[in-house]
């Protein structure tokens, strides 16, 4: 007889793992995924967050914020709010206290025909070394506008201070690829431009230029790092966790992990990884193979991603289930605008006569 495990509660949170109906076609070419494409028939539909198009933060992001109790969970469709750079900060191991705090990144501006368009941080290749210089250039000069930074980490920094307001940033991934023009940060409540940011962004950008550091970079055929995108900005408050475990590479998941009084991991490998674990308590596991490739609309590299996820993760999970040494599975898919939360367990798989094809969950 087989040994009777506690309910195994495994909840996955796939950042832009929904491609937008446009894309769907090319994204989708050629895709084997029947482990998936049966979780998704059978499940029970949670949630649906449709988002708006020029929401300044991510699904995911506004997901996790709500979850830990860190957002208004009161309007999940509207609301923008994620004030996650306190616990990055805490993630990075620098110290959030009671001050409000923006993470900041180094990043590369381009200029278009008649604009401004922000490249994804993750393509830029600055090592640490170099972010450390390019801080160390710019240390003095944040500091002499009365603003405090800590930066516990190479290339993201945290700045706090009343001269700068209560800013509404842009998470970087969402304005990557764009016209930067409305994605620069404004204060909060009255969506005017803040003089403080645009000053103290003039101040970076003009220390780095012809920095012997971008100089280097250039002639390596590697973009300059010439300005910086703040993002996140919030207050550090106590959090609850809805999951005994928490398995993330983000620093905004591990970081309200570790304000939940929980030890954050790196996510298994694999399905079969986790569940060699001894806890069988609530888990949540953030995968992330889907961002890069989602930004630079590079759908071969996003479909390999969501092909190796099937064998990794949604087969064996199947297999769980269906011998019940896995109780429920959770799944959160986002696109860049929104997101859905289904619910899989052995008995809804029972369900037969349910049909949802992964086109019904797209969000245009």
């Amino acid at each position: 007889m087989r040994t009777i495990m506690p309910v195994h509660h495994l909840h996955l949170l796939l950042p832009f793992a929904l491609p937008s109906a446009a894309d769907a076609a090319t994204a989708l070419h050629n895709l084997e995924t029947p482990a998936l494409e049966k979780l998704l028939a059978r499940a029970t539909l949670d949630e649906r967050v449709i988002g708006e198009d020029f929401q300044r933060t991510l699904p995911h992001e506004r997901w996790i914020a709500r979850a830990f109790g860190v957002a208004d969970a009161t309007d999940a469709a509207l609301a923008d709010d994620a004030p996650l750079a306190p616990y990055m900060l805490l993630a990075d191991g620098g110290t959030p206290g009671d001050a409000r705090w923006a993470c900041v990144e180094p990043v590369h501006v381009r200029i278009a025909h008649d604009h401004l368009v922000l490249i994804d941080p993750a393509t830029l290749e600055v090592s640490a070394d170099e972010a450390r210089a390019l801080f160390q250039t710019v240390q003095p000069l944040i500091e002499e506008m009365g603003v405090d930074v800590q930066a516990p980490g190479a290339t993201r920094w945290y700045v706090s201070g009343e001269s700068l307001g209560a800013l509404s940033g842009a998470s970087p991934l969402r304005a990557s690829g764009r016209n930067i023009e409305i994605w620069l940060p404004h204060e909060a409540k009255t969506g005017q431009r803040s003089r403080a940011w645009m000053k103290l962004q003039n101040e970076v950008q003009m220390a780095w230029f012809e920095h012997p550091l971008n100089e280097a970079r250039e002639a390596r055929g590697l973009p300059a790092i010439n300005s910086i995108w703040l993002h996140g900005q919030g207050v550090y408050q106590t959090v609850s966790s809805p999951f005994s475990r928490v398995m993330s590479h983000a620093a905004a998941t591990r970081g309200l992990a570790l304000a939940a009084d929980l030890s954050p991991s790196a996510p298994p490998a694999s399905f079969s990884a986790l569940a060699a674990a001894d806890d069988k308590g609530r888990t949540l596991v953030e995968l992330d193979p889907f961002s890069a490739p989602f930004i630079e609309q590079d759908w071969a590299r996003w479909n390999a991603a969501l092909q190796q996820l099937e064998a990794d993760w949604f087969a064996p999970a199947l297999a769980a289930l269906n011998d019940g040494s896995l109780g429920t599975l959770a799944m959160t898919l986002c696109s860049d605008t929104g997101s859905v939360t289904l619910t899989v367990t052995r008995g809804t798989l029972r369900k037969f006569w349910r049909r949802r094809p992964i086109a019904a969950l797209f969000i245009e």
